[in-house]
């Protein structure tokens, strides 16, 4: 049996109810919807999900299946424990401040960056330089992280930039003269 249909255990407290190819998946945070590949099915049985491809012939059928199992999965853990990424931000005078679904920053611009959250997301600043993002759904909490990061991404002569808490920034030597 290869890795990608074999079936992914329901944690306790997490519902999911499939109506057509749309996927619902309710816990304890909140609940989250997604439309199944026509090309995969999904069986829910005994405490547990199983996915299968229609046509196993079909190129590219196995790792839709994969790809769909792995959604799936992620928005289980999402609803149950929900997902949080940590950015931080090097320096001089930049710092962030959340308000409500709003981040300012300061990021060394002539005027300040206000950023809009989407629904369902939160942010958190508990230091001027770091900013704790949380939700549930795992691809919009990476999107957001990712939009506050492309507003100043990490330079390589001084590192100065926002960046996520566990990022390695490859520093570069200043020309020589």
């Amino acid at each position: 049996m290869s890795r990608v249909t074999k079936p992914v255990a329901i944690p306790a407290g997490i519902e999911i109810s499939q109506n057509g190819q749309v996927i619902s998946v309710k816990g304890s945070k909140g609940q989250l919807q997604m439309n199944l590949h026509s090309g995969v099915t999904l069986t829910v049985e005994d405490g547990s999900a199983s996915f299968a491809p229609i046509n196993e012939n079909e190129k590219g059928s196995q790792a839709i299946t994969g790809t769909m199992k792995s959604i799936v999965t992620n928005m289980m853990t999402g609803v149950s424990t929900g997902f949080e990424k940590k950015l931080s931000l090097v320096g001089v005078g930049y710092r962030a401040k959340a308000q409500g679904n709003k981040v300012d920053l300061s990021l060394g611009f002539s005027h300040p960056v206000v950023h809009e959250l989407p629904e369902g997301i939160t942010a958190e600043t508990p230091s001027q330089t770091e900013i704790i993002i949380r939700g549930i759904d795992k691809q919009q909490v990476g999107q957001v992280a990712a939009d506050i990061r492309a507003y100043r991404p990490p330079e390589p002569y001084k590192g100065k930039g926002v960046r996520y808490a566990d990022e390695h920034v490859v520093r570069k030597e200043a020309k020589k003269k």
